[in-house]
């Protein structure tokens, strides 16, 4: 899969200053960008600024809040000034962003708290677009970034939001820039990135559209996979994962989830939802392994854990899981996690042994 990293950010900054640079003889002072109270230059300035803290954020290893520091532009700097730190503070995040391992997350309090480097990437290159969006629209400039990159911003951290025909017209729509046929018109929103549950020697990292797709495709979805690879399971998941955000009705908290091993940042493994929980708070889980990593234990933890983070939800009263008859190392997981056994018609298709944990 096409990574969203670097060269992405430097791509996204490039076309902005390029197209802004050809205004920089206007008062950018006195415009102000559609409804906003801020004027094309402080916009500007905050997106060189927002840059630059998502470096800091990486490079510092932030995970609390944010660290606590912003730049100012000196007196009299001009406009050509201003586009000359956006692409210096484009070029920091840049190579921050090549530098920092896969694994690292830092501060972001959208929605989980966190975000990998991935998820940064995904959210400046979000925020060059949008706000070079409000300054050209300002100034009577014609600005559209590219498809692919839009599609990747969306696919990264708007999980929620349903693919439209134009990926860039539907990102303006979810951020309330714009309106799209048969939508109702967006007031309020956040992106979204992906969740983490630790569980023990593993860490279950939720995956997004863009990885869901690689998977289902038959790629490694931006992970790092012990020999064997993602089992078929996972991959048939992705692709029920892709189905309803194409639909728009997916619920990223009820997804799939990849399991990282701690000590090596390796994938050894995915577990997920069958879909949100059901009327009467139930709702079903699967799992499988790849075949290098088996014999660890590391579904019983995950197990474990996803299910403590399911029923510690107000929405949620019982989890699911149903096996082959045959699978009896499946089922020795399931129980070992503290599930029990439930009579067999509960089990869908009436052909599988049927487990429950209740909070």
């Amino acid at each position: 899969m096409r990574s969203m990293g670097g060269e992405q950010v430097e791509e996204a900054v490039a076309g902005a200053v390029a197209l802004l640079r050809t205004a920089t003889d206007r008062d950018w002072e006195a415009a102000r960008p559609g409804r906003s109270e801020w004027s094309c230059r402080y916009t500007a300035e905050h997106v060189a600024g927002i840059l630059v803290a998502y470096a800091g954020q990486l490079a510092g290893r932030a995970t609390e809040a944010w660290v606590p520091f912003e730049i100012t532009f000196d007196e009299g700097t001009g406009n050509e000034d201003v586009l000359q730190v956006l692409e210096t503070a484009g070029a920091l995040l840049a190579a921050t962003l090549r530098t920092t391992p896969r694994g690292v997350r830092a501060f972001h309090p959208y929605p989980h708290r966190s975000a990998n480097r991935e998820g940064f990437a995904a959210m400046a290159v979000a925020e060059v677009f949008l706000h070079t969006h409000d300054i050209a629209e300002t100034l009577g400039l014609a600005y559209e970034p590219p498809a692919e990159l839009c599609t990747g911003v969306l696919t990264r951290i708007f999980p929620h939001v349903r693919p439209g025909a134009d990926p860039w017209r539907t990102l303006l729509w979810a951020t309330g820039r714009g309106d799209l046929a048969g939508r109702a018109p967006v007031t309020e929103w956040r992106w979204r990135n992906n969740m983490v549950i630790p569980a023990g020697r593993l860490t279950l990292e939720g995956v997004t559209p863009a990885a869901a797709a690689d998977l289902a495709a038959g790629g490694d979805g931006g992970f790092a996979w012990v020999d064997s690879g993602p089992f078929q399971g996972t991959r048939d998941a992705s692709g029920a994962l892709l189905k309803t955000y194409e639909t728009g009705t997916h619920r990223p908290v009820w997804g799939v989830f990849v399991l990282v091993r701690e000590e090596d940042g390796r994938a050894v493994g995915g577990m997920g939802f069958h879909g949100p929980p059901d009327e009467d708070g139930r709702v079903e889980i699967g799992y499988d392994l790849s075949e290098a990593a088996r014999g660890n234990g590391y579904a019983t933890e995950a197990l474990r854990a996803l299910s403590a983070w399911a029923l510690a939800r107000q929405d949620v009263t019982s989890v699911f899981a149903t096996t082959d008859p045959e699978n009896t190392a499946s089922q020795a997981v399931i129980v070992r996690a503290g599930f029990a056994r439930v009579a067999a018609e509960d089990a869908e298709g009436g052909e599988q042994f049927a487990y429950e944990l209740r909070g």
